[in-house]
């Protein structure tokens, strides 16, 4: 598993997607959050991946679905206790990734004091592009994400306005989640999360380096 070919295909092999939540402060404000001084994680299972060429699906109990632009890190290496000054020797490159979210589910289950997952990780609740080698992202730390509904620009910002930083959350998670070839962690997204209906077009994109578009639909 270990090739770059099987790489290339993370998403039909990889184990779990581990995700961060409010790593940019301006995205915790918008929602009324407090800034985290640790990581908030959460997870999706394999089934949530969805690939271009098929629709987001917004599940049958939600009301008010948003999207989440986010860059993804893929694990090439696995280990447990990664120390932060290795963790980038065990990141075999990356993906642009959104976290679709039952904003109105969520709200219910955080005054309830339940877990999130019915909110976060249903079917399709994880778009993501093609796999990007390392090489291409020199500095994961400082790239622009960006996303679009029907045209028009929702979700604008950097990397470098993350909280906490891509080493530090590598080593974080695997003092408690030991991490495996083909993982997948989301890192957070910037401010200006919001609805999207039946029939949008959402499309998203890291920089110039890669882009992807979905239909959303209902089952």
């Amino acid at each position: 598993m270990s090739s770059a070919r099987s790489l290339n295909r993370f998403w039909e092999w990889g184990r779990k997607i581990i995700c961060v939540g409010r790593n940019y402060i301006d995205h915790a404000k918008e929602l009324n959050n407090a800034i985290p001084s640790e990581p908030v994680l959460f997870l999706k299972p394999p089934s949530a991946y969805v690939r271009e060429g098929s629709p987001i699906l917004v599940p049958f109990y939600c009301s008010n679905l948003h999207h989440e632009v986010e860059l993804g890190v893929v694990i090439g290496k696995g280990g447990t206790a990664i120390p932060q000054k290795a963790a980038m020797e065990h990141v075999a490159g990356y993906a642009l990734c959104l976290d679709m979210t039952a904003r109105d589910v969520q709200e219910e289950c955080k005054s309830r004091g339940l877990p999130w997952t019915l909110a976060k990780a249903f079917n399709t609740s994880c778009p993501v592009s093609e796999f990007i080698p390392k090489e291409r992202i020199p500095d994961p730390g400082n790239v622009r994400v960006w996303l679009k509904v029907n045209e028009q620009l929702r979700q604008e910002g950097n990397t470098s306005s993350m909280i906490f930083t891509i080493p530090f959350l590598i080593s974080y998670i695997s003092q408690v989640i030991t991490l495996e070839e083909g993982d997948l962690i989301l890192t957070g997204t910037p401010k200006g999360v919001s609805s999207v209906q039946e029939h949008d077009e959402v499309q998203a994109g890291i920089e110039d380096i890669v882009s992807m578009t979905f239909r959303v639909e209902r089952p």
